[in-house]
């Protein structure tokens, strides 16, 4: 405690050092998919959801297993893959902060498709599959932006078969790091993946093998297409690449 003088008081005042507020506990509100329910819808999903904390490398879900519950990210990341008996992996997809995964075991009620690892440490919202599916059937907003949600990774699935049916692995990697990528600040024309996947990882990504994507980013760092170091790569003519991929994969007009 700390005194001080209050000049209308002939004494001295001691005042108290303020207490740290206790951390709020996590609130389904705090994820913009439940942000447009009423409160009744709010509170019956509030009173079914659970929360768990997983860590990088946990697995959230298996393949092939039975669970229907619905997984929203509070906080972190979780990795999507498919595994193949000779232990190759397919990475499907990766979903961070707002973001959520399961919808279709909690909407069909079919074992699981793919394999879900955290790959940072990660804070989850569970809920079972009836509290999901009567929250969206209340809130026009929740059943719009599943739509959209399922649509988006639909366009995704169909745009990635399309790459692997119809582009050389270069242009493959050309198209998952343009993806993967954002604006490099301070260089109009360049985009910057930082930091840089490994190179297994983008393997998973485009359906090829480490070593083709090593040596494929080894030439096309040589001929000028990209600057690599252990901090990130920029993928320096932007442009070109996105000329190339969509002649590629885009038939001339009749």
């Amino acid at each position: 405690m700390r005194a001080i003088q209050d000049p209308n008081l002939p004494h001295l005042v001691w005042l108290r050092p303020a207490m740290a507020e206790p951390a709020r506990p996590p609130a389904l509100t705090d994820l913009a998919f439940f942000r447009g329910g009423s409160p009744e819808a709010i509170a019956r999903a509030t009173a079914a959801a659970r929360w768990r904390t997983v860590e990088p490398g946990q697995v959230v879900v298996d393949e092939d297993e039975p669970s229907t519950d619905i997984f929203f990210v509070a906080s972190g990341a979780v990795r999507v893959q498919l595994r193949a008996a000779s232990g190759r992996e397919v990475l499907l997809n990766e979903f961070g902060q707002g973001e959520f995964f399961g919808e279709l075991a909690a909407i069909d009620s079919a074992p699981r498709a793919a394999n879900v690892t955290a790959v940072a440490r990660s804070r989850l919202c569970i809920l079972p599959a009836q509290a999901f599916l009567d929250y969206v059937f209340a809130t026009p907003s929740a059943c719009h932006a599943l739509l959209k949600t399922l649509a988006g990774k639909l366009r995704l699935q169909t745009e990635r078969t399309l790459e692997r049916e119809a582009l050389p692995v270069r242009l493959r990697l050309f198209a998952e790091l343009l993806r993967l990528s954002r604006p490099r600040t301070g260089a109009p024309g360049e985009r910057v993946v930082s930091p840089p996947p490994p190179h297994h990882e983008l393997a998973a990504r485009i359906g090829a093998r480490r070593e083709v994507v090593s040596r494929e980013l080894s030439e096309m760092t040589r001929d000028g297409w990209l600057a690599r170091d252990r901090r990130a790569i920029r993928i320096l003519r932007v442009t070109e690449i996105q000329q190339m991929v969509a002649t590629e994969l885009r038939a001339p007009a009749a």
